[in-house]
C-alpha cells in the first residue's frame, strides 16, 4: 500500500440544482450563516477577469512545488468539477498556468482553487474561468509526486471533503459541507433577502440604527 500516493474514488456529491441555487447568494452570507468557522483563509484571491465560482469538489493533496496530482485530477474531472488543491500554500513553484487551465475550462471544469502558486497570470487576469490562488510565481512545478486525489484536504482551517460545494466570489472561497447544503442556503438565502432590505431602507433614507445604541446600553458604555 502506498501511503500519501493514491486516487480514490469519489463516493458522493452535491447536486446540480443545489449548485445553480448558490451561484446567486454571496460568500459572506454563507460564511455568516455558518457563525463564521469556516473560510479558506484570506490568502486565497481571485485571479481571474471576474465571476462566480460554484461547483463540486473534486480535491487533490500535492507535494508543495508539484502538479502530478493535478495532472491526474484533470484526467478523472467531470463538467462542474472545481478542483481544489493543497499544496501547503507555498509559493516557490507555480502549480498550473495556461496550458493546465485552458484545458480545464475545455472540458467543463468549473474553476480552479491553488493553496499555492500559479503562473500565467496576464491570461488569468484576461479570462472569466475562474482561478483563485495565493501567489503567483514563474518557476514551473515538478511533475514526480506523490499526493493523493478525492482525499480530505484542509486549507486554513477550511476541511473539505470530496463532492462538497465549492463557492467563490470576490470575497474568496467557501466550501458547504455535502450534508449541510440544504441547511445553509435557507439560513443564507434568508440572510441575503434581509440584506436586500436593508439596503433598500439606506436607500429612502429610512433605515432604522437603534439597535447600535441598544448594544452599547447593553456592553456598559459609557457617554451615550
Amino acid at each position: 500500500m502506498s501511503i500519501g500516493f493514491k486516487i480514490h474514488p469519489r463516493t458522493r456529491t452535491v447536486d446540480a440544482a443545489t449548485v445553480e441555487k448558490y451561484k446567486a447568494i454571496a460568500v459572506a452570507n454563507i460564511s455568516d450563516s455558518m457563525l463564521r468557522m469556516t473560510h479558506g483563509g484570506p490568502r486565497l484571491r481571485p485571479m481571474h477577469a471576474g465571476g462566480v465560482l460554484c461547483g463540486v469538489a473534486l480535491t487533490v493533496k500535492a507535494r508543495p512545488g508539484d502538479n502530478l496530482m493535478v495532472h491526474a485530477a484533470l484526467n478523472r474531472v467531470k463538467p462542474g468539477d472545481v478542483i481544489v488543491v493543497d499544496a501547503g500554500g507555498d509559493l516557490t513553484n507555480a502549480i498550473v498556468g495556461e496550458l493546465m487551465l485552458s484545458h480545464a475550462q475545455q472540458v467543463g471544469c468549473a474553476g480552479m482553487i491553488i493553496n499555492g502558486a500559479v503562473r500565467d497570470s496576464g491570461w488569468i487576469r484576461a479570462n472569466s474561468f475562474p482561478v483563485y490562488a495565493a501567489g503567483v510565481t514563474h518557476r514551473g512545478p515538478y511533475k514526480s509526486g506523490p499526493g493523493e486525489v478525492n482525499c480530505t484536504i484542509a486549507i486554513d482551517g477550511m476541511v473539505i471533503e470530496p463532492g462538497d460545494l465549492i463557492v467563490g466570489d470576490d470575497d474568496g472561497v467557501v466550501c458547504v459541507p455535502y450534508n449541510l447544503t440544504e441547511q445553509v442556503f435557507a439560513a443564507a438565502d434568508k440572510k441575503q433577502q434581509g440584506e436586500a432590505r436593508t439596503m433598500a431602507a439606506i436607500k429612502a433614507g429610512t433605515v432604522d440604527r437603534s439597535w447600535v445604541e441598544r448594544e452599547l446600553e447593553k456592553a456598559g458604555c459609557e457617554g451615550i
